[in-house]
């Protein structure tokens, strides 16, 4: 875990979108395994 408490909220927010967008391929491919596991429960 990075040290963030020194980290303003908005600071944070910016990071968290500059790594969402660098991982998009990433984020499909864990979108895709949730929809998986959605669609077996119902």
């Amino acid at each position: 875990m990075r040290k963030s408490r020194h980290a303003s909220f908005k600071d944070l927010v910016t990071e968290n979108k500059r790594e969402l967008l660098s991982n998009q391929d990433e984020i499909e491919r864990i979108e895709k395994k949730l929809e998986e596991r959605h669609t077996k429960r119902a």
